[in-house]
């Protein structure tokens, strides 16, 4: 197969390079020339980190919402465009309408007071307590 010129080292220097490399790739070592972007080690303060964080279960609720809070917000969020933001009650419920969201969102939203303007669906949830 050929490369095309799409490879700048050409097939031999490929081979060369990975023959280098390899002693560096399989001892363990860090290959990093500089040393500040290499992991600090763990200290007895400071217990050894996971480099690959563990993602959130799916259906796990945020710390501090209940599941229904974290319903209504995805409800809001479905009928309710990010261009909206920030806003005040009325255009909240002027593009709930617009987006032909069920009724009870409608009504939820009309319980907001009218002088505050929410960011995103989080606070409008916050705000509503999730009734």
């Amino acid at each position: 197969m050929s490369d095309r010129g799409q490879n700048k080292t050409g097939a031999l220097r490929d081979d060369e390079l990975k023959k280098e490399m390899r002693g560096h790739l399989l001892s363990g070592h860090e290959t990093r020339t500089h040393e500040e972007l290499e992991l600090e080690p763990s200290s007895e303060d400071r217990p050894e980190a996971d480099p690959i964080p563990a993602p959130p279960r799916p259906g796990s609720t945020p710390p501090g919402m209940t599941p229904r809070e974290v319903e209504l917000r995805g409800e809001l969020a479905r009928h309710l465009n990010r261009r909206v933001y920030p806003a005040h009650r009325d255009e909240l419920v002027r593009s709930l309408r617009d987006n032909h969201a069920p009724d009870r969102l409608v009504d939820l939203a009309t319980r907001l007071p009218a002088d505050r303007r929410y960011a995103n669906a989080q606070e409008i949830v916050r705000e509503l307590g999730a009734a």
